[in-house]
């Protein structure tokens, strides 16, 4: 078995807006409840080695549907590679999901859409999804691998756009700029200095040091202000900043508290009563990581007890589904008409991320991988799913076939599979598993038209089978 390496990219790609986009001219036939589908073709240019240009197996095309409003420049990527694309600028219902998802193949969605395990269920023909921001808590991660869906996201690429929005948010608080920005639109002139402060000399405590908070902590220094930090691993800083140990040595002296850490079952309400009562008088909380970190009513008594001297709110427990006036209420959040009323209080509609570099960057982070996974197969980068890639197969090699295998992991799987390909050349393989799944990919050649239909047929029928794609 010879080791895999990674997909060459193209750096010479036809596409409207984003240089070095590149995909393979691969065709995909599915199974899946028997059911068969195929991929595009397209022509690209590579300066190196030029893989092989495949063709379809079956008619039709792949059909992509991309909601919330993704950025056009991932929508062009998407039609370049010859995907039939259906676009959105909302997201979509459970129920309208569950009704007419099971026509596509690929989906796009942000932070709104919800791919719940009964949305999953009526996927039939769903091969992938792919979330346009960093976020994945919006998918039943395990139920799509288990039905062999590969979950992508955008880790970083909007690392600046939120850590810039944070330091902007430090200053606005620390000079009670919002409010008096509100004074002067209401007619009044109000130039106060009490309770109004320089950031230079402050401390900025980030909870979470990955993407976001290792940039931040660097942009803050440029302010002058001292930086502490707590991660659950040990990491390594950026310029003078400060691991502690734990997060009430982080609460107790910082006087600006940022959270940049993922939704899960032990971050939810993280920052509650008693972490607030350990921060210091008159400091300040700043959350644009996930709505349910913190909680709301706790920090409201905060906020009116005078403990914190202001907050800068940019996501929620639950958000709005759509813009526009009047959406953001009590029956959406109960707390939110009492929120909304205190001074130095910064909320903003989950505008992190919303920069147009950012978006144009996860455009065609998630777009390309998207497009690699139905092309090439490759798995690089997925969050739930093993990750498997191989080498492209070249242009002067005839009568050969990509194996995408995805079942159950279970001791004999590889046997079995390698007995139904024992009358032809594997040229190269690679297998891995995450938890429950694994998958493996195999490039055969010596490959007859009747050869392909079979070897799907057989592979597909093996006990373990959770779905297979052969791409010739």
């Amino acid at each position: 078995m010879t080791q895999p390496r990674s997909i060459p990219r193209s750096n010479s790609v036809t596409t409207s807006d984003i240089p070095g986009f590149s995909t393979s001219p691969i065709a995909s036939s599915l199974h899946r409840a028997g059911s068969i589908s195929a991929s595009p073709t397209h022509t690209i240019k590579h300066d190196v080695r030029p893989p092989k240009v495949l063709h379809q197996l079956d008619s039709g095309d792949l059909k992509v549907l991309i909601l919330e409003n993704i950025s056009q420049q991932a929508v062009n990527a998407f039609k370049d590679a010859g995907f039939q694309v259906d676009f959105y600028t909302k997201a979509w219902s459970e129920e309208e999901l569950v009704e007419k998802i099971g026509q596509y193949h690929a989906i796009g969605i942000r932070s709104k859409t919800k791919i719940t395990a009964k949305v999953l269920k009526a996927a039939s023909k769903l091969l992938v999804i792919g979330c346009f921001c960093i976020g994945t808590n919006q998918v039943d991660l395990e139920t799509a691998a288990k039905i062999g869906i590969p979950v992508f996201n955008s880790p970083f690429s909007n690392s600046r756009s939120v850590a810039e929005l944070v330091m902007s948010e430090v200053i606005a608080l620390s000079r009670q700029l919002v409010d008096r920005a509100n004074e002067m639109r209401q007619g009044t002139w109000n130039k106060v200095s009490k309770a109004c402060w320089e950031v230079r000399g402050k401390t900025l405590g980030i909870v979470g040091y990955g993407h976001i908070g290792s940039q931040l902590s660097v942009l803050a220094e440029a302010f002058a202000m001292r930086v502490l930090y707590y991660d659950v691993l040990n990491i390594m800083p950026l310029g003078n900043a400060t691991q502690v140990e734990t997060l009430e040595d982080l609460l107790a002296n910082s006087d600006f508290v940022t959270l940049h850490v993922p939704e899960l079952p032990e971050t939810i309400n993280m920052i509650s009563t008693p972490q607030l009562n350990a921060m210091k008088e008159g400091a300040y909380l700043i959350n644009n990581a996930r709505g349910k970190v913190v909680d709301i009513p706790a920090l409201i008594q905060a906020l009116k007890s005078k403990k914190l001297a202001g907050a800068a709110i940019d996501v929620f427990p639950r958000e709005p589904g759509a813009n526009g006036a009047g959406t953001f209420n009590d029956q959406l959040n109960p707390w939110t008409t009492e929120l909304t009323s205190l001074p130095n209080v910064i909320l903003t509609p989950h505008i992190g991320g919303s920069t147009e570099e950012a978006q144009r960057a996860i455009g065609f982070e998630v777009s390309s991988a998207l497009t690699r996974y139905l092309t090439y197969g490759s798995t690089m980068g997925s969050v739930n799913f093993p990750e498997v890639d191989l080498r492209a197969i070249p242009a002067d090699q005839e009568n050969q076939v990509r194996i995408c295998h995805v079942h159950r992991n279970e001791p004999g799987v590889l046997k079995k599979v390698n007995a139904i390909l024992g009358n032809y050349n594997v040229e190269k393989q690679f297998s891995d598993s995450k938890a429950d799944v694994a998958y493996l990919m195999a490039d055969i050649s010596g490959v007859s038209d009747k050869d392909v239909h079979d070897l799907q047929t057989q592979i597909s029928q093996t006990r373990s089978n959770i779905l297979t794609r052969l791409l010739s």
